[in-house]
């Protein structure tokens, strides 16, 4: 199994870091700022948990004073670049939020080196209108990075971000950023406005799709933006206007001719493989979109469903289509398989037309 991500966290890193300080501003103990960050307890934290612990050992070892300790993080951040380096931005949303101007410029500056997405959200919280002002000019940034904070701070549902209720409510202000970048030039930063729009239309449906039918046809990179942005009104909701949208009307006619998984019952850990094939008999063709969805068992009676695409083809009258796709069973930090039947179904433009079921052993025993 994948070591966890919380292991980029460990004593080397931390001391290797709290030299790299004390190399920038001489007075700092860090040896006593290793001992603070690997106190009792640390090894069970996991990944935001460290992170957090490594952020207060710095509050303590730094100066007081928040503007003259953020001046030594800031020295030294050309050399902290990527995901570990988050927690520069989170030192900023614990200690900063009495000192705006300061802090916003730093997040600015820290957002290019790993990402602030989260520690912008305290900032919106506390004061709206004035935060949401400040992420409308970094939409006009010229720094691809700083565009995307604009866009991805403000989601209503970050992922491992805490969520912003205003917003999931009412997502109005977050409109102005998503129009001025909707056709950005760098992809990292539509592919965000994207997942924005994605979870708009979790709570707002009619919404998302009013603005991809006015944006729809303007630019092929917005266009390309807004397939990605229904993707949840597509895929888990089978909204009919969302699929006719973008091609994918009602399946009728398609003619289901394999869907056959390559065992019944799968042993722990293990794998199978999925054949499928469908056609459409008559004369007229259709651009088909075909998607799996593996209904899991959870514990206690419960289950979670999860798409995975096949295939997206427009194919002629009495063509068919066809495949095979590999369904691993191996555990995940991300996703565990409890045993127990497993529910595999062909979904074609938003509908359910096959299913099959897989068993998933217990202890990769075999069954008579």
């Amino acid at each position: 199994m994948a070591e966890p991500l919380k292991a980029m966290y460990n004593e080397l890193f931390i001391r290797q870091f709290g030299e790299r300080v004390r190399k920038e501003w001489e007075p700092f103990d860090s040896e006593r700022f290793a001992a603070l960050t690997l106190a009792e307890g640390w090894d069970e934290l996991e990944l935001k948990g460290r992170m957090r612990r490594i952020t207060v050992s710095l509050g303590a070892a730094l100066p007081a004073d928040y503007p003259e300790a953020l001046t030594i993080l800031e020295a030294i951040s050309p050399e902290c670049r990527g995901f570990p380096y988050l927690l520069f931005p989170d030192f900023v949303q614990v200690y900063g939020l009495g000192h705006w101007e300061r802090s916003i410029a730093a997040l600015e500056r820290f957002t290019a080196l790993s990402s602030a997405e989260f520690s912008v959200r305290p900032f919106i919280l506390r004061d709206p209108e004035r935060m949401m002002e400040q992420m409308f000019a970094w939409a006009g940034h010229s720094d691809e990075h700083v565009r995307r904070l604009a866009s991805e701070g403000c989601r209503p549902r970050l992922p491992w971000a805490d969520a912003l209720p205003a917003f999931k409510k009412d997502p109005s202000p977050i409109m102005p950023i998503l129009e001025r970048l909707k056709a950005d030039p760098s992809e990292y930063v539509r592919r965000s406005v994207a997942n924005n729009l994605n979870d708009i239309s979790k709570d707002h449906p009619e919404l998302v799709l009013e603005l991809a039918k006015r944006w729809s046809g303007d630019n092929a990179a917005t266009d390309a933006l807004l397939k990605h942005a229904c993707r949840t009104l597509i895929r888990a909701s089978a909204n009919p206007e969302a699929l006719s949208l973008f091609g994918l009307n009602e399946p009728a006619g398609v003619e289901v001719i394999r869907w056959e998984p390559s065992a019944s019952a799968v042993p722990s850990g293990g794998e199978i493989e999925i054949a499928y094939e469908v056609g459409l008999p008559g004369e007229s063709g259709a651009k088909l979109r075909l998607e799996l969805a593996v209904t899991y068992p959870r514990k206690g009676g419960r289950s979670y469903r999860k798409m995975f695409k096949l295939s997206e083809k427009s194919i002629a009258g009495g063509a068919t289509l066809a495949g095979k796709r590999r369904l691993d069973f191996r555990d995940l930090s991300t996703r565990k398989h409890e045993p127990g039947a497993h529910r595999l179904a062909l979904i074609v433009n938003g509908r359910e037309l096959a299913s099959a079921e897989a068993v998933l052993l217990e202890g990769g025993a075999e069954r008579g």
